[in-house]
């Protein structure tokens, strides 16, 4: 990313911090509910570390980082068979549909009756919210390569992988990516959800105690927390996205030149 680049998208945050800071410090704010940025970083700096604010995030980021991985890879895989397969697809569409809209922190009670309190409950809840964003974008993507593409494989008789590898993935890698990137978005804020009940550790859990003790500068460094964890997850995902899909980065410089 060029340094104009990162300017730019800093500039909105940076806006919005100072703005806060200002409205807090000239009393437009109550500081009491809406303490200045700079507080609740000076707090999240100097004074969390030694409440174990370090040990919160590293259960947090297991949890997002094991369900996450598997969901996506669930996700992919189905994705791509029932993209592929037509029968495949008219047999499970319709249970992914039904299921999908299913708000998935209302079923972390039935998943805490079937994998207990632990870790497992809050990494599944983490796994089946990544795995239907994935699955029904990776499907779309598959269903809308151009069907060019597959007469021209056909036409050369290629290898059923090489089918997958240069047709199958390149064409469907943009859709991949879009919904990675909402799954890991979603993936933080039920994890958070997840962790405000039957958890000792965690963000979730950070957030819910300093809101039950009323420390809200600890509750505001949960939040940061959280809003930075999403801003370097997308920007993760997006530096990976060019480096896989050059040919994306390449037409939308085309599209900025030709506006």
């Amino acid at each position: 990313m060029r340094m104009k680049d990162f300017a730019i998208r800093t500039l909105a945050p940076l806006g919005a911090f100072l703005l806060w800071e200002l409205c807090s410090r000239s009393g437009l704010l109550d500081a009491r509910f809406f303490p200045p940025p700079s507080i609740i970083l000076y707090h999240l700096i100097m004074i969390s570390p030694g409440e174990g604010i370090f040990r919160d995030i590293g259960a947090s980021l297991s949890r997002i980082v094991l369900g996450y991985s598997a969901g996506c890879g669930a996700g992919i895989a189905t994705g791509m068979v029932m993209g592929l397969s037509r029968r495949t697809r008219d047999l499970l569409y319709p249970l992914v549909a039904m299921l999908y809209p299913i708000p998935k922190i209302a079923v972390l009670p039935l998943i805490m009756l079937i994998f207990g309190i632990g870790e497992m409950s809050k990494i599944m809840v983490v796994f089946i919210g990544s795995f239907f964003l994935v699955l029904i974008n990776t499907l779309h993507g598959v269903v809308g390569i151009a069907r060019i593409h597959h007469q021209v494989a056909r036409v050369y008789r290629i290898s059923r992988r090489a089918y997958l590898r240069h047709v199958v993935l390149p064409g469907a890698a943009p859709a991949i990516f879009a919904g990675l990137k909402l799954a890991i978005g979603y993936s933080l804020v039920i994890v958070v959800a997840a962790e405000f009940s039957g958890a000792d550790a965690g963000i979730g859990y950070l957030i819910w105690q300093s809101w039950e003790t009323f420390s809200l500068k600890s509750m505001y460094a949960g939040l940061f927390v959280i809003a930075l964890l999403g801003a370097l997850f997308a920007y993760a995902l997006e530096w990976l996205e060019r480096r896989l899909i050059p040919w994306r980065d390449d037409r939308d410089t085309r599209e900025h030149h030709d506006a």
